[in-house]
């Protein structure tokens, strides 16, 4: 949703909250890239654990200034979300981004990594489109991100599937959990950073309409 209606301070001040909930995703998202592929380590399977944490903590040191830039420029242009949605829309996006980074960066250097890379662009393109075009109906959003969702999904199936190893396995599945996990905060800093001034107009001529009848009272 737009924030045209809201002052430029405001907005300002709710881009750079998103940005500092941005860096406490990632901070989550490092955590559990460590913890996930830990049991490994003590299994037997040092090599997972090792192989896993590093890729991931690398994929999370390239992407955090990209997700920073979204982040800002998302929270400038939008209201604050409703909690429960954000928290469940962030940590979908997060497992996108988790699960594309994952096939980009492991295969960018083989054939199969040449496949992937036109799908993820097409995916990010959609999202993108879905997370700034506030002028686009919201169903269209909805379909547009299920959409993005399947492509990445399926690209990323095909792929485990003609290069099929335990290793490929794991990091995918923990690098898109890690991202959720991330992702979720994420969201709940979405439908928290501005303060009251960054909620959608309705919710806040609500809310001065209950304080005056409590005046009232």
């Amino acid at each position: 949703m737009s924030s045209e209606g809201v002052g430029r301070s405001v907005r300002i001040r709710r881009a750079f909250g998103c940005i500092t909930w941005v860096n406490m995703g990632m901070l989550v998202f490092l955590a559990a890239a460590f913890l996930l592929p830990l049991p490994f380590r003590y299994l037997g399977e040092p090599e997972i654990f090792e192989q896993t944490f590093v890729g991931l903590t690398l994929y999370g040191l390239f992407l955090i200034v990209p997700g920073m830039i979204v982040g800002a420029i998302l929270g400038y242009r939008t209201y604050r979300g409703e909690p429960r949605r954000s928290r469940r829309v962030g940590s979908a996006l997060g497992a996108m981004v988790g699960w594309t980074s994952f096939f980009f960066f492991a295969w960018l250097d083989s054939a199969l990594g040449y496949l992937f890379v036109p799908l993820s662009g097409l995916a990010t393109g959609m999202v993108l489109y879905a997370l700034f075009s506030g002028s686009a109906p919201e169903r269209l959003r909805r379909r547009l991100v299920g959409v993005a969702a399947a492509i990445v999904l399926a690209g990323g199936l095909v792929v485990l599937a003609l290069d099929f190893a335990l290793l490929g396995i794991t990091g995918a599945v923990f690098a898109a959990m890690a991202a959720a996990a991330g992702g979720y905060v994420a969201g709940i800093g979405y439908s928290r950073a501005g303060g009251e001034e960054a909620l959608p107009p309705e919710i806040r001529e609500r809310l001065g309409r209950a304080r005056a009848g409590r005046r009232k009272k």
